[in-house]
């Protein structure tokens, strides 16, 4: 078994070349996580499908691949990836968003990779200020989402082979479509997902690729560092999914006076309220939250009411 006859569709050049189909795409992947592939061919191959763009059937075809093999974890009302580096975005204010959503009634799954950040406001040392735990394993997940209705699973603790893809950035220089690929995992199967993405053109990859995966509900939009995470002093295009069929809905602004997700002081006293007290943040976090329940088919409200 090879990635040769992959590589050899995406690498002919000019006018011969190709990308994959999903079911070569799926295949692919499937050789890549069995351990069978040798090295050199998968950074071949990941090279060549970043060179000519990822398409939503590659993608499809990964994430299928990657699904079948991962142990079965609870089921959840939404999935919430974290994959992004975080650099521009300042504290992880989406993760006070996604508590919100759990506390009306939303069983939600984080997963991601963020031990690479090092700026002092991670993800994962976020969490426990934002009264969110950290699953262990998969059964541990499944013990926390029914005791918090929330939890933080790491991908090194459910998908490590895909750990070792992502890893690669540290030996190619560059990301790959791995990154797109953890996105859409939705490791629990839950009929509703939210996804941030930095690059625009990615908003339309993943809509397109949601809809191959028959994902109901899905809501995506460019987020604070690559989160789903909405600037509220913006209008924001959620890119979506509604029972399957895609759409887009377009948000006004919350706030008038422009600013930057940055701007907001890095307190982590405030970051430790269940709701911050700086206006910009808060709004942050409410518009965040707004746009996660619209992914769930949740009625949409301006002003999300909270008890203190």
């Amino acid at each position: 078994m090879s990635l040769a006859p992959y590589i050899h569709a995406m690498g002919r050049g000019p006018g011969r070349a190709r990308s994959l189909d999903a079911t070569e795409a799926e295949d692919a992947m499937r050789l890549i996580l069995s351990g069978q592939a040798d090295p050199h061919a998968i950074g071949a191959l990941l090279m060549l499908m970043r060179y000519r763009g990822e398409t939503p059937e590659e993608i499809a075809g990964f994430t299928r691949a990657a699904r079948a093999t991962l142990t079965a974890l609870p089921p959840v009302d939404l999935d919430w990836p974290s994959y992004a580096a975080g650099r521009t975005r300042g504290l992880p204010w989406f993760l006070l968003a996604a508590k919100q959503v759990a506390r009306r009634g939303k069983r939600v799954l984080i997963h991601g990779w963020n031990s690479h950040q090092s700026d002092g406001a991670d993800v994962r040392s976020a969490l426990s200020l934002a009264g969110i735990a950290r699953a262990r394993d998969v059964a541990d997940c499944a013990r926390l989402i029914d005791r918090d209705g929330i939890a933080y699973l790491p991908l090194d603790s459910f998908a490590p082979r895909l750990l070792a893809l992502l890893r690669l950035r540290e030996v190619l220089g560059l990301r790959s479509c791995i990154n797109t690929v953890c996105r859409m995992l939705n490791p629990a199967a839950a009929p509703a997902a939210v996804q941030g993405v930095f690059h625009p053109p990615y908003l339309a990859l993943q809509q397109a690729a949601g809809t191959i995966l028959g994902q109901p509900q899905l809501c995506i939009l460019k987020g604070g560092g690559g989160e789903f995470e909405r600037n509220p002093s913006k209008p924001v295009m959620l890119w979506r999914l509604i029972d399957g069929q895609p759409c887009e809905t377009l948000l006004p602004p919350l706030i008038r006076e422009p600013q930057r997700l940055s701007d907001v002081p890095r307190s982590m006293a405030e970051f430790a309220r269940e709701l911050p007290q700086d206006p910009f943040a808060r709004a942050i976090v409410l518009g965040t939250t707004e746009a996660a329940l619209l992914a769930t088919h949740h009625p949409r409200r301006t002003e999300l009411e909270h008890t203190p």
